[in-house]
């Protein structure tokens, strides 16, 4: 008897990992139109280090995850993954978390921002609050069509993620004329 049951967890885990249904929830969505503010000189493509660490982005975009419809909550969070602003751990501090916040009804989008990199860009120190920023108007743009309520869009990050984070919880503007309000209505920071 047990050993039918672990062979069917086993073909239930096997069927849930490469099921193409589940890959269709998850989409990639730019933030900017090229070339992004402050930008001096564009990649070509995401740097990329051992364990799938990205040291320098393209492409400033999200990474939407959507729950599945019996369980969405109408509420979104944008995940900021750390990584000294030197890295961005996308994968443990970013993808699996928005795994878990789908799978519990959230919109999760895991914000893929640039890294302040003097030779790339202008004023490097402003660039991944503006595309926290920016990843937060985004969702907000897309609320109606998302099914999540424009009051109910936060933000998490960890370690730098974490400080980005707060960063865009203190300083999200409004919404004035055709700009949407960048402002976050909860942060988790960790």
């Amino acid at each position: 008897m047990k050993k039918i049951r672990f062979y069917t967890l086993l073909s239930l885990v096997f069927l849930i990992w490469y099921s193409p249904k589940l890959e269709a929830q998850v989409r990639h969505i730019p933030l900017w139109d090229n070339p992004p503010p402050f930008t001096k000189r564009l990649l070509e493509h995401d740097h990329y280090r051992e364990g799938g660490r990205i040291t320098g982005v393209a492409v400033p975009e999200i990474i939407v995850y959507y729950p599945p419809m019996e369980r969405a909550n109408q509420t979104a969070i944008l995940i900021c993954p750390g990584g000294g602003y030197g890295h961005l751990s996308m994968e443990k501090e970013g993808h699996a978390i928005a795994r878990a916040y789908a799978e519990k009804g959230y919109l999760a989008a895991v914000l893929k921002y640039r890294l302040p990199m003097d030779e790339l860009l202008e004023e490097p120190h402003k660039v991944p609050l503006a595309d926290a920023q920016q990843g937060l108007r985004t969702l907000r743009q897309n609320a109606k069509e998302w099914n999540i309520h424009p009051d109910r869009i936060g933000i998490a990050g960890f370690s730098a993620g974490g400080h980005l984070a707060a960063s865009a919880s203190v300083h999200g503007e409004p919404a004035s004329g055709a700009t949407v309000s960048s402002n976050a209505n909860f942060s988790i920071l960790i």
